[in-house]
């Protein structure tokens, strides 16, 4: 996290701009991702085309954001509209990107909370899409979340960190376990599945952003699921995506809890006991 040192700060922002710079170039190919993985189909091969015209986009209409803007948003060949979306997904991955380059700094985890970051953008859009999180993404999200929380345990000595980090996966994964048990509908098992990576990293972060992440899931939901009843675009028993909210929750206890709890302690008396 960010300090007070002024020569700190100057590296952290340089870290910043050079991670949303990378997270451009990330948000590229998550469009890519975001189109092909619920359709079963190799995010490799065959290189991005029109969907228009079917001609392979070159390389030089390929540059995140600028491509578009500079084409008009329309083919080069066919002059067949592209969506906005595309560009919106790679700024918002670049905005994503630079945002946790800013908040863990030049840390030994930084690499785990970009890929978190890449995973959540494509998972969001994914379950918006098709209401889905495919296990192709979600799945080996554990493997790759442990091997990067354990290697900057390693170099930082911080074990107590990864500790912490593994009992907030398996909490978090039992209470969605038990949701889903006791109330059959509610959720779908793609969230449950998802919900043990989220706790895996809210735990490495504190104690505090496991408790507000988790919590911050179901408000977010909730709120959205009454906003889109009141407002007529949902009915009482629609089943909206949950997963969005999750990870959305997941990033505001990493970004807020603990100022949040610091704040509550102070409130009531209690600032010296954190």
């Amino acid at each position: 996290m960010v300090g007070d040192d002024p020569v700190g700060t100057a590296v952290t922002v340089r870290l910043a701009l050079a991670c949303a710079f990378v997270g451009l170039l990330i948000g590229s190919f998550l469009n890519v991702v975001i189109h092909r993985v619920p359709a079963g189909e190799s995010v490799v091969r065959p290189p991005s085309a029109c969907p228009g015209c079917r001609h392979e986009i070159r390389r030089r209409d390929n540059v995140p954001v600028l491509s578009w803007l500079v084409l008009r948003g329309r083919c080069r060949d066919c002059r067949a509209r592209i969506s906005v979306r595309y560009p919106l997904v790679e700024a918002g991955t670049g905005l994503l990107f630079g945002i946790v380059g800013w908040w863990v700094g030049p840390a030994w985890e930084l690499p785990a909370y970009l890929y978190l970051a890449a995973i959540g953008v494509a998972l969001t859009m994914i379950d918006l899409d098709v209401r889905r999180l495919p296990d192709a993404i979600v799945l080996p999200a554990y493997p790759v979340a442990l091997l990067l929380l354990t290697g900057a345990a390693a170099l930082s000595g911080e074990w107590g960190q990864l500790l912490r980090a593994l009992i907030g996966c398996a909490a978090v994964f039992l209470l969605y376990g038990i949701l889903f048990v006791v109330k059959p509908g509610g959720m779908g098992f793609g969230d449950v599945k998802l919900s043990g990576v989220l706790g895996l990293y809210l735990g490495w972060w504190s104690w505090s952003a496991l408790a507000v992440g988790t919590f911050a899931a179901f408000l977010l939901g909730g709120v959205v699921g009454l906003a889109l009843v009141v407002a007529g675009r949902a009915g009482r028993k629609a089943r909206i995506p949950f997963g969005p909210w999750m990870i959305a929750g997941g990033f505001l206890g990493i970004l807020v809890a603990d100022p949040i709890v610091h704040g509550y302690f102070q409130l009531v008396g209690l600032g010296d006991v954190v």
